[in-house]
């Protein structure tokens, strides 16, 4: 009869004993605030050259190793690091995902520990950045810089018809077979607004995977994946592809992509706005904060009505003359919405459009 611990051994070609291959846990922050008008993230240097987790050196995402004799918990560790890094002092944090593909931190000869990644969304406001906020190797970065397409408060992006589209077109159209070929296109209609489908703001991740499978980003040229045409047909002739955003370390910048979709997806039916707002603001500033991470422009007197009905804030009594014209009411969150309603969130009607 076989003893108990040889029945639960796993039967595959490695056991939970089997160390060949080195893991990594990693903890990565996307950090968000909103600053002008402009939602930023917080970005650090990469680390020395021989550190195995600086490949190169783009923009990166706060991060560090989890040590569970140090860390108590994965959370513990991430403030941690942020601290150490950057000098925040997290609030508001939730975890995204788990991102452990091959190839992530891609070295050469694919050599090195395989990291697997913990990533978590953290908003930050106002209030709570100080001039000592970001360490000399960190700052703050706005995230359409690597998502122009994203940002459709005064218009539709020109880089989605200019560039983008013709080139995954041309990608779709050098399938091997016609299913392919169907496919790809289909997932360009749906997630960038054509062929008379309309624009999903939360579609981020979606969009961006498109474009690296595609080969059209940095990153994807970086692992060895470019495999679409680099030059667009113009009336000027034939051109390269233009940058098609600012490229990041590693797979960070589908990191961000994930928690933009959370955010913009979570500001619908959870109160997050207010972590990235200061405690008393006007409906304007608030209004405002919402366009900028939604990245769409909202009609004025149809947000105040929406947020006025949901009962998500409160006058505060007070007056601000720091508009630049007529002083204006200043109001604050009322807290008391989260326990009178299952989902208290800010449900902007975000106009839809499409592109025939």
């Amino acid at each position: 009869m076989a003893a108990a611990s040889d029945a639960l051994a796993p039967s595959g070609p490695a056991s939970f004993g089997d160390t060949s291959t080195a893991v990594v846990v990693g903890l990565n922050a996307a950090i968000v605030t909103v600053a002008e008008q402009e939602p930023r993230t917080l970005i650090v240097r990469s680390p020395d050259e021989g550190s195995p987790y600086s490949s190169d050196r783009w923009d990166a995402l706060p991060f560090g190793p989890f040590d569970p004799l140090v860390h108590r918990t994965m959370a513990t560790g991430l403030h941690a690091w942020v601290q150490e890094q950057t000098g925040l002092d997290l609030g508001y944090v939730e975890q995204l995902y788990t991102f452990g593909d091959r190839g992530r931190n891609r070295l050469p000869d694919d050599i090195g520990p395989h990291i697997i990644s913990v990533g978590y969304l953290a908003l930050v406001s106002a209030d709570d950045l100080g001039e000592d906020a970001s360490a000399p190797e960190s700052g703050w970065r706005g995230w359409y810089s690597y998502f122009p397409w994203e940002d459709w408060r005064q218009a539709r992006p020109r880089i989605i018809d200019e560039a983008i589209a013709p080139l995954v077109s041309a990608w779709a159209q050098s399938a091997d077979t016609p299913a392919v070929k169907s496919e790809r296109t289909q997932r360009l209609n749906l997630c960038f607004g054509l062929g008379g489908i309309s624009w999903d703001e939360e579609k981020v991740l979606e969009r961006f995977e498109l474009l690296y499978e595609a080969g059209l980003v940095d990153e994807a040229a970086r692992d060895g994946r470019r495999n679409a045409q680099r030059k667009l047909n113009t009336p000027e002739g034939e051109q390269d592809v233009p940058p098609l955003g600012d490229p990041m370390q590693h797979d960070h910048r589908r990191i961000l992509a994930t928690a933009m979709g959370r955010l913009r997806a979570k500001l619908k039916y959870r109160p997050v706005v207010f972590e990235l707002i200061m405690e008393e603001f006007t409906l304007t500033e608030l209004q405002r904060t919402v366009e900028a991470v939604m990245g769409v422009k909202l009609h004025k007197q149809n947000f105040r009505r929406l947020v006025e009905k949901a009962g998500l804030v409160e006058r505060t009594g007070h007056m601000t003359t720091n508009t630049g014209g007529r002083p204006a009411e200043q109001f604050r969150f009322r807290r008391e919405v989260v326990t009178e309603r299952a989902a208290p969130g800010m449900r902007v009607g975000v106009p839809r459009r499409s592109t025939s």
